[in-house]
């Protein structure tokens, strides 16, 4: 008889209805074939406990007083359960309680029919540990062991409030589940958030697990100062296991009607993700605006791998009409690119044959001072590279092939051959280094427009090529001794290194430049053989760059309390392949640059990196930066940028709790002890959580840019937040500068109630937080 109770709490623990709502998309794919086994504790043994066991056989058997039956995580508990034989039917009474994984549910009256699995639950309530959340029906008849209907039942993870209500409660008038499809059939569900409907439908589908489920996702509202109101309502797709797909309908109060869509598929050996939002008409700009994302990679035969991206837009002026829309990190430069690559791996290193090819879209700005000079086009690329490491020698070589397009006619077109080597013996033990290097830039060049080799040449050529060495010396030492700062224990170390480079001069302005540009001067650059990035341009250089490094590492902790640090560098001999003018560098001290960090002070963390000139005695570039970060969710940072006769900026960021008891004084709503004989109501769970009300703190959020050169703010974010434990709210302004004199503001509202599925009404400011404000960490973390 035992035995057959059991599957009443399968079925009843799995009927967690209310933990999810409306659609279940899902972040990742399951790939065609996969499957997972499901878990069943139909055969482990029964535990069951009772004060008093009687009946008469082969027509009733009654357990009495404190009844406890247990299978696994499943766990009956009754006053009373009596088990009429002829009827197959058993009959808990008396604060009847299953739980199972920490979910309970309780009721005065479970009755079932064992080998049908029909029966009810009468008044039962329900509380979920994953949500912390919970609810009352008054009616749950099972049909069988896969199928059951629940009548008027309402589920939430707030407590109530004085007038006996909670701050947002689904209700609705008859729900029914199936196990054996996943699936839920809501009538007549309603949202409501302090007693005003906020979503609702007469007829609503839903998953009964975390598994993707087609249906209406919630809706997104946000204003724009370029398109005004914005209002879509996602529909997700779950077409198949490894396939999904969303489409959004999405109407512009001042453009008109449009659709996003998603489409993300998923193969044993390729997978992909296709995007596209069309707006036929916009009623602003006079014509059809789209936005289209094509990536895709895969494996191919012979352990080859291939990879696309594709990403294009319909017009120049797309990225500042959409702004925070743009399928690119770049809004004004899309890049898109296909490539095939073949990787071998052997004892002494790693070799790599690859063929792509390259292209931009690029949006250009009316004004001309704004306007962006394309990148060069790779059609195609095709190449080779590999690197090794053999009885302590490393070398690295790459060969490549290009041939470089724009879409500016009158600039020079060609292809290039080069290739890039290098060999190094890397020297020392614990405490110093020495590594002597040779490389080798070598090109060749076939252009369209003739070449002037020399300023007596007037005819030109359309072939040239060049090659030129370089040797380098790189040597750094570290050495350590115990001290004491500030009356803590601490590791001292001071870390010089000094790196030597010799390249000959070669005359290069008569050649093509394709891909190279100038490195910026920082601790990273200063240390490098070449002041230029990319293959057409070699610096000449015959210089020593030295640089001291001192750092303070806590004893205890081995954490870096403080470090200083600057570096140098000295030219032997006057630079002529220089950037920007061409014109050479004669001095024959750099700048220096400065740099120091510290997290000495307790919650706070200091950076400052100076670039000083002692040509005019002056810094020509500094950034300095403080963060303050007392505790979770509390963050206040200040950077100042300065680059001398170029810009000046000031950037705040903070995320900060503005008014209530804040995250550490707020307890988090918690499920009843193992021990508690029934679930716990909404005044229970009220009392769990520290009052009869959701006791919330309000956060202000945000980030902003000031430039004292032109004495205005370029791009602003300011948000409010406020969590009452069990739900969230956002409002959060955006404000990107997209010229001189012009700027879209974006105003973006969400409302997340805690507990139903991470439920999100309205656009999701989140990803722009993250992104943009150092330090932010979200409420519910």
């Amino acid at each position: 008889m035992y035995r057959k109770v059991l599957p009443l709490a399968v079925a009843a623990a799995l009927a967690e209805w209310p933990g999810v709502v409306l659609a279940q998309p899902a972040a990742a794919l399951t790939p065609a074939g996969a499957a997972s086994a499901p878990q069943d504790d139909r055969d482990l043994p029964v535990q069951f406990e009772a004060d008093k066991l009687s009946g008469r056989p082969d027509l009733e058997t009654v357990l009495e007083g404190k009844v406890k039956i247990q299978r696994g995580g499943l766990q009956i508990n009754a006053d009373r359960v009596e088990y009429v034989v002829p009827q197959d039917l058993a009959r808990a009474t008396g604060n009847v309680r299953i739980s199972r994984d920490g979910n309970v549910y309780s009721g005065p009256e479970l009755q079932l029919k064992l080998q049908r699995y029909e029966g009810y639950f009468q008044n039962p309530s329900y509380y979920f540990v994953a949500t912390q959340a919970g609810g009352e029906a008054q009616r749950i008849d099972f049909l069988d062991s896969h199928r059951s209907i629940a009548y008027g039942a309402s589920y939430t993870s707030c407590p109530v409030d004085d007038d006996g209500t909670p701050a947002w409660v689904l209700t609705t008038g008859r729900v029914k589940l199936d196990l054996e499809a996943n699936e839920g059939i809501a009538e007549g569900a309603v949202i409501r958030f302090y007693g005003v409907p906020i979503l609702g439908a007469p007829v609503l589908s839903f998953p009964l697990t975390e598994e993707r489920k087609s249906g209406w996702l919630p809706p997104i509202i946000s204003l724009d100062s370029k398109s005004g109101l914005e209002f879509g309502v996602p529909y997700y797709w779950n077409i198949a296991p490894n396939r999904d797909a969303t489409l959004t309908p999405v109407v512009f109060s001042r453009r008109g009607v449009g659709l996003d869509s998603e489409f993300r598929y998923l193969q044993p050996r390729w997978k992909g993700q296709l995007d596209l939002s069309l707006l036929p008409n916009d009623r602003v700009a006079d014509r059809n605006r789209w936005a289209g994302l094509w990536k895709q990679d895969g494996e191919l035969p012979n352990d080859a791998h291939y990879d696309w991206d594709w990403r294009r837009v319909s017009d120049d002026s797309y990225w500042k009409d959409f702004a925070g829309r743009m399928p690119s990190l770049m809004p004004r430069l899309l890049g898109s690119n296909a490539q095939v690559q073949r990787h071998w791996q052997h004892d002494f290193g790693d070799t790599t044959a690859y063929a792509a090819v390259r292209h931009w879209q690029v949006l250009q700005d009316a004004d001309p001072a704004s306007l962006i000079d394309p990148p060069y086009r790779r059609e195609p690329q095709i190449g080779l590279r590999q690197r090794g490491e053999a009885a302590g020698w490393q070398w690295n070589w790459q060969t490549e092939f290009n041939r470089f397009t724009h879409e500016d006619p009158t600039r020079q077109h060609g292809d290039r051959m080069h290739l890039l080597a290098s060999v190094a013996r890397p020297l020392g033990e614990r405490g110093w280094t020495l590594t002597p290097k040779l490389s080798l830039n070598a090109a060749s060049y076939q252009v369209a427009q003739p070449l002037r080799l020399s300023p007596a040449d007037t005819e030109g050529r359309r072939q040239a090529s060049r090659v030129i060495p370089t040797a380098s010396l790189d040597s750094g030492w570290v050495f350590e001794r115990p001290a004491r700062l500030f009356d803590r224990d601490v590791t001292q170390t001071l870390e010089p290194r000094l790196l030597y480079v010799n390249t000959p001069f070669r005359r290069q302005d008569h050649l093509p430049n394709f891909d190279s540009a100038a490195n910026d001067f920082n601790i990273t650059s200063v240390y490098t053989e070449n002041a230029f990035s990319g293959v057409d341009r070699v610096s000449d250089a015959h210089q020593l760059a030295a640089g001291l490094t001192t750092r303070f590492l806590d004893t205890a902790t081995g954490a870096e309390t403080l470090r200083l640090g600057l570096v140098q560098r000295y030219l032997f001999r006057d630079q002529r392949v220089t950037p920007g003018d061409g014109e050479p560098f004669t001095r024959r001290f750099s700048d220096v640059l400065l740099l120091g960090s510290t997290s000495l002070v307790p919650n706070w963390n200091f950076d400052a990196t100076v670039q000083y000139s002692p040509e005019i005695d002056r810094a020509v570039r500094s950034i300095v930066s403080a963060r303050y970060s007392p505790g979770p969710f509390r963050t206040v940072s200040a950077t100042y940028r300065y680059a001398r006769d170029l810009s000046e900026q000031v950037e705040l960021g903070w995320q900060w709790p503005i008014y209530g008891p804040g995250p550490s004084a707020r307890p988090p709503l918690r499920s009843p002890p193992p021990s508690s004989d029934e679930a716990p109501t909404l005044l229970q769970r009220a009392a769990a959580a520290g009052g009869n009300t959701c006791q919330g703190t309000w956060y202000s959020v945000g980030r902003v840019n000031y430039s004292m050169k032109d004495s205005r703010v370029t791009d602003s974010l300011v948000g409010f937040e406020y969590d009452a434990g069990c739900w969230i709210g956002r409002v959060v302004a955006t404000r990107l500068s997209t010229g001189r004199a012009e700027a879209t503001t974006r105003l973006s509202f969400q409302l997340e109630l805690v507990g139903l599925s991470r439920l999100n009404l309205g656009s999701n400011p989140l990803q722009v937080l993250k992104d943009n404000v150092p330090g932010y960490q979200l409420l519910r973390e």
